[in-house]
């Protein structure tokens, strides 16, 4: 883990594909999501955010589902799985849920990188489209997450998911969502293999020496984030809530391992570092990894940054250990 005290300019902590990179998004001059309306921010986002993810990788299984959420409304999935569907043979199953600060992204954004985390753990991933703010406000995003994550464990013997090893993932707010369901589960006594979390949030303050440095000019500005955040949330009360901000909940023991990914020039990297620390301080066993010299969203950059190979086949190791060590047979 490098030093987090500030050495020279904030640029100079970029890797040189990082910075090359940057300087092609901004010679691009394509607005910022904060000046445009959530739709708009949607199909922008939409627009670009798998040119430069992985290939598609083709997969024995691919298909949609959808399951209720509490106000009776269906909830889209996406399935990947390494092999076909057999409840003879049932496979391990991770939740994953989509970063996109609860306003942008969706399960066919993250559709490449699905793929990829199913191929290369041997585990059935299943990404949901939660409902979006400002449409949907704090804390839908939060319920259809828990939702689904129940309804998987209580259902998922008929998709061939060995219930008895389940994960729930996710990157950025999708993280945010993936820690809350966390907390949720081990109050409900429902097991988990894993939290799989890639730089999540966790508050709406911009105190840390990482929102300070790099606030501006590394794909995630301070303005974004609060820009996102006057969406999703109903009230300023609502940032005190765990389902938000899991680092408030009242307590953190007992709930399931974590595997913690966080970008070195990520205005969100010590929010990731100190909820591992929390979690380390509980009790719970964490493994934190921290990628320097790349920003926020980096693991969708694989044609361009090394960096995110390394980090989801590192989540994919996680996976595979997480599996060996609930019991779970790999067919």
């Amino acid at each position: 883990m490098d030093d987090l005290k500030p050495q020279g300019p904030p640029e100079a902590d970029l890797t040189p594909r990082m910075r090359e990179l940057l300087q092609r998004i901004a010679r691009a001059g394509q607005p910022a999501f904060e000046q445009l309306t959530p739709a708009a921010a949607r199909a922008a986002y939409a627009r670009m955010a798998e040119v430069l993810d992985f290939p598609p990788a083709d997969l024995p299984l691919c298909d949609t589902l959808d399951c209720p959420s509490r106000d009776g409304e269906r909830l889209t999935l996406r399935r990947y799985a390494p092999r076909l569907a057999d409840w003879q043979a049932p496979q391990p199953a991770l939740l994953y849920l989509h970063g996109g600060g609860f306003v942008i992204g969706s399960a066919a954004t993250h559709d490449a990188l699905c793929r990829q985390l199913a191929l290369r753990s041997g585990w059935m991933v299943l990404s949901l489209d939660y409902r979006l703010a400002p449409e949907h406000r704090f804390p839908t995003a939060f319920n259809d997450s828990w939702d689904a994550l129940q309804w998987l464990h209580t259902h998922g013997e008929m998709l061939g998911v060995d219930t008895h090893c389940l994960a729930v993932g996710g990157d950025s707010a999708g993280g945010t969502l993936a820690a809350a369901c966390a907390l949720a589960a081990r109050d409900a006594a429902l097991p988990l293999a894993l939290q799989l979390l890639f730089y999540p949030g966790m508050g709406c303050g911009h105190e840390t020496l990482s929102q300070q440095r790099y606030g501006h000019g590394f794909l995630l500005d301070r303005e974004q984030i609060d820009w996102f955040f006057g969406h999703y949330l109903r009230d300023p009360r609502d940032g005190a809530d765990w389902r938000f901000a899991p680092q408030l909940a009242t307590q953190h023991q007992g709930v399931a391992a974590a595997w913690i990914a966080v970008a070195g020039c990520d205005p969100l990297r010590d929010e990731g570092l100190a909820y591992g620390a929390l979690l380390r301080h509980a009790g719970v066993k964490v493994e934190m990894t921290q990628w320097p010299g790349v920003t926020h969203n980096f693991i969708k950059m694989s044609r361009a940054l090394p960096e995110a190979v390394q980090a989801v086949a590192a989540a994919a190791l996680a996976l595979r250990k997480a599996q060996a060590q609930s019991g779970a047979v790999s067919a």
